[in-house]
């Protein structure tokens, strides 16, 4: 497989099909990235593209990232607080998510607990402080290492790991004060 910056190099050095492989690999995740964040998918949607044109301007000056995968999520999520500090910004929340890929022999009811777990863990993340939060999807839905995560949040590593244990702490807890969970959530703490 090309690296990140194999084919950051070539679209450096002309080739137009290397970038748009960058983006096939990274439009997925960083859509769904910035959906968890803005919960408004036509606004994730725009923010991805002005992610990836900022990095195709960044490399147009010559300027490849050396963490070319911290730097895309960072630079989405700084978009993501200029948002929220701009002026238009309005706390309008768009409930739809991204569907979970699903196999042919899922069931019906797996596919639905799946998703019923999903939106409660979601739910429940919006009560941890931002970092926490950012650093928990960044982790386990991104799927980032912990020193990516540190790139990406300007963070040292062990200040990322505390925030990542006491963030799944503070979800276990909340999870356990709940009344009326269901096993599934139950099994997935």
């Amino acid at each position: 497989m090309v690296s990140d910056d194999q084919l950051l190099l070539s679209y450096k050095e002309g080739n137009a099909g290397a970038f748009e492989a960058f983006v096939h690999r990274y439009h997925g995740p960083l859509l769904g990235f910035l959906i968890r964040k803005l919960k408004d998918v036509a606004k994730a949607e725009d923010m991805t593209q002005e992610t990836f044109i900022k990095l195709m301007r960044q490399v147009k000056k010559g300027e490849i990232p050396s963490q070319v995968k911290p730097w895309v999520y960072r630079v989405a999520l700084n978009l993501c607080r200029d948002h929220w500090r701009s002026a238009g910004y309005r706390s309008e929340f768009c409930k739809e998510e991204m569907p979970d890929a699903v196999s042919q022999d899922t069931s019906v009811v797996e596919i639905y607990e799946k998703q019923e777990t999903r939106k409660h863990i979601i739910a429940q993340l919006d009560y941890l402080s931002d970092v926490r939060k950012n650093i928990i999807i960044l982790r386990f839905y991104q799927d980032l290492k912990l020193k990516e995560i540190a790139e990406v949040m300007d963070l040292p590593v062990n200040t990322v790991k505390t925030h990542l244990y006491k963030g799944l702490k503070e979800l276990k807890k909340s999870f356990a004060q709940e009344k009326g969970g269901s096993e599934h959530e139950q099994r997935f703490l």
